[in-house]
C-alpha cells in the first residue's frame, strides 16, 4: 500500500510570528509531506505588519526549510485550503480556552468544507505566548526577544520606534 501525499495548511495572522508558531511549524513538518503557512489578511484585525511584511519575515526565517510554502490569503480560509488542495488544517493549541475555540472552528470547517483539523499541543515554554501579547508587551517597552525570532524582534522594535516618533 502506497502512502498518500499529505499537504497541510497552517493558517494564522502571524502578526508577528512567534517561537511558538515556529515550534508548531517544525513539528508539523515531521507529520506532513508539505506545509503551507497561510498568512491571513483580516479586515477586522488591527495589524501591526502588513501581510506582505509578515510573509517576507516568515520566508526569511524559513529560507532553509524544505517542503514549506508561505502565502497570503483573504476571504475564507477553507476556500484557500481548497484552492491549494490542502488535505488538513494544522492548528496549535496552548490552553483549554484555545481548544474550545479551535474545536468549534474545526467542526465548522469539516461541516462546510469537509476538511479535517490536526491539533498540536504547544510546547510548555510557549504555552502562554501569543502575537497579541507580544505586541502589547513590546509596545510598552517590555523585552520579548526570547519569544520571537531575532529578525522579527528587530523589525518589531523598529516599528514601535517609528510609531512612537510619529505620535
Amino acid at each position: 500500500m502506497q502512502k498518500k501525499y499529505v499537504r497541510a495548511m497552517f493558517p494564522g495572522s502571524f502578526d508577528p510570528i512567534t517561537n511558538g508558531h515556529l515550534d508548531v511549524i517544525g513539528r508539523g513538518r515531521l507529520l506532513f509531506d508539505e506545509l503551507i503557512i497561510a498568512v491571513g489578511k483580516s479586515p477586522i484585525k488591527n495589524a501591526l505588519f502588513a501581510p506582505e511584511e509578515r510573509v517576507e519575515m516568515i520566508k526569511e526565517i524559513l529560507a532553509d526549510t524544505p517542503r514549506v510554502q508561505v502565502e497570503t490569503f483573504d476571504g475564507l480560509m477553507v476556500d484557500f485550503a481548497r484552492r491549494k488542495k490542502a488535505d488538513v488544517i494544522l492548528r496549535g493549541i496552548r490552553s483549554l480556552t484555545d481548544f474550545q475555540y479551535e474545536f468549534s472552528l474545526a467542526m465548522t470547517n469539516r461541516a462546510v468544507a469537509g476538511i479535517d483539523t490536526v491539533f498540536i499541543m504547544a510546547s510548555a515554554e510557549y504555552g502562554f505566548t501569543s502575537s497579541t501579547l507580544i505586541r502589547e508587551v513590546a509596545s510598552l517597552g517590555g523585552d520579548v526577544s526570547n519569544l520571537i525570532p531575532k529578525i522579527v524582534y528587530h523589525r518589531l522594535m523598529e516599528r514601535f520606534a517609528k510609531l512612537k516618533k510619529n505620535s
